[in-house]
């Protein structure tokens, strides 16, 4: 028996995007919503790398049926209201009281036979465990361990969602890109059946650190951070209903996630910065990992506990620290000139690079992953 806490009066998630690569589809599946979410999905063909002033297009690597094929799931591109609504449907099908909104999360108490949250309203509903999955800004995670203190990246991120009818036709590509660029990329892919295009613009400056998703920008000065990149860009940029800001931050992962019966998940334990597109991957699979553990540990949570971290601690780790590194290849200054972005995607984008900075996410399996 289990009860969701949220702070939301309703569940309407912000418009944005993700990105499922097989890692977190096969746990979907193993869930039974991978049909559910596949409906509502869009599936690229593949992922391209192009430059930033001259749309020169290389091929990263494939997906669709590729992705199928090697590691026995799809890759999709999903709108997060798209996801929640599939998850929040599952959980009601199951229970239709587990999901209580309005509920605000503001400490937790954790003993070794139980725990118990302190809401904004002055209840304290106690369980014999507590998990976590409340992001970035955690009041579990703050309740267990402390205040963190998270780090400007140096890195503002413009988000925003486009009708893909507002676009030109060559836009409705099955594909997703990423831009790259001195200081700065851009990344766009199709959501919610080739409906939407999620587009993402990441640039180098120190004038913002506001970290929110709901802070608003103006187009004016998204236009300003890409002046002279390419008028795909542009078009995009022209066509957003409203461009969101956030300041990207950095927060070094944790290396002890439970204490008693309590526990976290994932932007709680190990917020990543998204340019490995696997922030809701971990996630999902932080879910499924931790779901076998307490079966394996029946009826002692904190062993459960304790093999989840183990579990899951070095992979995750993995996964901020490749993301971090990530944001500076998308950005060498070597791609300024054009000759020289010839040799840099060559070298930093090679068919042996690539299976070596992807494969080892991609074949990852939840539900068989040693415990």
């Amino acid at each position: 028996e289990v009860a969701v806490y949220e702070q939301a009066t309703e569940l309407r998630e912000v418009g944005a995007g993700v990105q499922l690569s097989a890692n977190a589809t096969r746990v979907l599946y193993a869930l039974g919503v991978g049909d559910a979410a596949r409906a509502l999905a869009s599936e690229p063909a593949g992922k391209e790398i192009r430059l930033w002033n001259t749309g020169q297009t290389w091929k990263l690597f494939d997906l669709g049926a590729v992705s199928v094929q090697q590691y026995g799931y799809p890759y999709w591109t999903l709108w997060r209201p798209d996801l929640l609504s599939v998850l929040a449907d599952a959980v009601r099908r199951h229970d239709p009281q587990a999901i209580r909104l309005g509920a605000r999360c503001v400490g937790c108490v954790a003993g070794a036979s139980g725990a118990r949250l302190v809401l904004a309203d002055g209840s304290e509903p106690e369980g014999a465990a507590v998990v976590g999955a409340d992001g970035v800004f955690s009041q579990v995670r703050r309740a267990l361990f402390g205040a963190d203190a998270p780090a400007f990246s140096g890195l503002l991120a413009w988000r925003g969602v486009i009708p893909m009818s507002r676009l030109p036709a060559h836009f409705a590509r099955p594909v997703g890109s990423n831009w790259v660029g001195p200081g700065r990329h851009v990344v766009h892919y199709p959501l919610h059946r080739g409906e939407l295009m999620n587009f993402v613009g990441v640039v180098e400056r120190s004038d913002w650190q506001v970290e929110s998703w709901t802070e608003r920008g103006t187009h004016d000065e998204c236009r300003r951070d890409f002046a002279g990149w390419h008028e795909d860009v542009h078009a995009m940029i022209e066509h957003i209903d409203v461009p969101y800001k956030w300041a990207l931050m950095t927060r070094a992962p944790l290396q002890r996630w439970s204490a008693g019966c309590a526990t976290l998940a994932g932007d709680a334990c190990h917020p990543t910065l998204p340019f490995l597109a696997q922030g809701a991957a971990m996630a999902i699979e932080d879910g499924l990992v931790l779901a076998r553990c307490l079966q394996q540990d029946r009826g002692d949570v904190v062993a459960a506990f304790e093999r989840y971290q183990r579990a899951r601690l070095e992979r995750t780790t993995r996964v901020v620290v490749g993301s971090a590194e990530n944001a500076k290849r998308f950005h060498d200054q070597s791609l300024s000139d054009a000759a020289q972005a010839q040799r840099y995607v060559d070298r930093e984008w090679s068919e042996a690079r690539i299976r070596q900075r992807y494969e080892w996410l991609f074949e990852y399996d939840a539900a068989s992953v040693p415990l």
